[in-house]
């Protein structure tokens, strides 16, 4: 995950079956430095769906600014394939992915958590409230692993982290005083570890 001067922030999520590097497959990781080289979401996203699709192991990448968001996919099929990368407008509200489709209700974590984010006190960034989200990152699911959002498993993969990042309207941004990004920081599972401030 990154945030630019600009305010373009991008994320990347393996998808299933995808985890770890693969030979002669470039880093998934190159593509968010990739969006941030971009001075909005929509130039990102345009110039990233034109990727070669045989050069990365499937993901999901978000892309956003403070007026748009995207998602772009690669998917096993589409990777073994050679076709393109799939590219789709993230609508207003909010959104969940994991390691498969935006919202999707067959995945376990997010048919439990997307709800509960649902009913959960939006943060206020400006008021310095963000515990309710806090929390829910930091779900342990009574310990088995597809039932939370954060969980460790026996060979030591699991959560390490986890962020928060809440950007300024277009007005606040553009206007008097030049409103910034908030960026809170789990340096570790976010049930025993703070969120801290990152410094913009």
């Amino acid at each position: 995950m990154g945030l630019n001067e600009t305010g373009v922030v991008a994320c990347i999520l393996n998808r299933h079956g995808s985890l770890g590097p693969a030979p002669n497959k470039r880093s998934r990781g190159e593509l968010v430095l990739d969006a941030l080289d971009h001075a909005d979401a929509v130039d990102a996203a345009k110039a990233l769906s034109g990727i070669d699709p045989t050069a990365y192991r499937p993901f999901n990448l978000v892309i956003a600014d403070n007026r748009d968001a995207w998602w772009l996919t690669l998917t096993a099929v589409g990777q073994e394939t050679g076709a393109g990368v799939r590219v789709e407008r993230i609508p207003p509200g909010l959104s969940m992915f994991t390691a498969g489709n935006r919202n999707d209700p067959n995945d376990a974590r997010i048919a439990a958590y997307l709800p509960a984010f649902e009913g959960a006190q939006v943060p206020d960034p400006d008021g310095g409230d963000w515990q309710a989200w806090e929390s829910l990152l930091g779900a342990t699911g009574g310990g088995k692993a597809a039932d939370a959002m954060s969980f460790q498993m026996e060979s030591g993969f699991g959560t390490s982290s986890a962020s928060l990042l809440a950007l300024p309207s277009v007005a606040a941004a553009h206007g008097l005083g030049h409103t910034r990004p908030l960026w809170r920081f789990a340096a570790g599972p976010p049930e025993s570890t703070a969120f801290q401030p990152v410094g913009l």
